[in-house]
């Protein structure tokens, strides 16, 4: 894949955090930004990740790899971002080479990161019930230049099987009612055996599959719900807290007490008295003149409310012979 934008290149363009767009350069094309108009033909014959200048800034035009196509595709059904996709690829070990079969395309979120996984010779099947979608998904590949890595099948899983046997090393179901495709993964899965994992927002659909996988002889079953939680660091100060401060002023003023005779009036005690007012008056004064000692600790402030819940993944293993 050559590192220039050609004609026909899918662009994304990063404008700021949170905020890219997706375009496929054209001649002559202009194209409409906060920082004004862009024109595709000043975006034709430059580097990926170049600064491309527009008529009040600029923005970045970057190649599309499958962290910013997850940010920044089309979404015809609910995602799964980076949080989870890490987690699946490193649980369902997909690496180079491995075959992989997904039910449920949806809107190719983690097809493009399992896709990168297993090149250069490795293999995606992936399935999706609705017509259009799957559609949709293959022109994406092909636009991507993923083609050869992939195979969309409109299908449903579900009634009617994956139509293949023994070649996958991994499965990955996102399903409404995976535990009704759990005979169809061991007839997928090769003979040697495979990992399993599925994708289901409410623990009522886990419960269910994972009394499936157990029915089944399937091992290492377990659920994880994969949360992202930001915390903000700051620096508290506050000042330092001196327990021997005034320590020998207190002394003055207790010798200056035990100076007073055993035979001492009335008016003796009052003096005594106004002395000893005044020396811890002084004293007072002379702390609030010092200047104060402060210390700074780092700490951790986590968020009040915590972003939405995603949804569970239950990952299984089996071994068939």
């Amino acid at each position: 894949m050559t590192n220039l934008i050609q004609e026909g290149s899918k662009v994304i363009l990063y404008l700021g955090y949170n905020n890219l767009h997706v375009i496929k350069a054209k001649v002559n094309e202009v194209y409409q930004t906060k920082f004004g108009a862009l024109k595709h033909n000043d975006l034709i014959g430059k580097e990926f990740g170049s600064k491309i200048i527009c008529t009040k800034g600029y923005v970045h035009a970057l190649s599309v790899i499958p962290e910013l196509w997850t940010l920044a595709l089309p979404h015809r059904t609910q995602i799964l971002y980076m949080a989870d996709i890490s987690l699946i690829l490193l649980e369902l070990d997909i690496k180079p080479g491995s075959i992989v079969i997904e039910a449920g395309t949806g809107s190719g979120s983690l097809s493009h990161s399992i896709i990168r996984s297993l090149r250069p010779n490795g293999h995606l099947y992936t399935f999706e019930f609705h017509e259009l979608r799957s559609n949709l998904a293959r022109n994406e590949f092909e636009e991507h230049d993923l083609s050869q890595f992939v195979t969309v099948q409109h299908r449903d899983v579900l009634s009617n099987g994956f139509e293949h046997e023994n070649i996958a090393d991994a499965v990955f179901l996102d399903l409404p009612a995976p535990w009704n495709a759990i005979e169809h993964v061991m007839k997928v899965l090769k003979k040697t055996g495979g990992r399993l994992c599925t994708f289901s927002p409410c623990i009522e659909q886990v419960q269910r599959t994972c009394q499936r996988l157990h029915m089944n002889n399937f091992e290492e079953i377990n659920t994880v719900e994969c949360l992202r939680r930001i915390h903000e660091f700051r620096y508290q100060h506050r000042s330092k807290i001196r327990f021997t401060a005034d320590q020998n002023q207190e002394e003055i003023i207790d010798r200056k007490s035990n100076k007073r005779e055993p035979d001492d009036d009335d008016g003796n005690e009052e003096e005594e008295t106004t002395t000893n007012k005044k020396l811890k008056n002084d004293s007072e004064t002379t702390t609030k003149r010092q200047p104060q000692e402060t210390e700074s600790t780092l700490t951790a402030i986590g968020p009040l409310v915590m972003p939405g819940h995603t949804g569970y993944l239950t990952f299984a293993y089996i071994k068939q012979e």
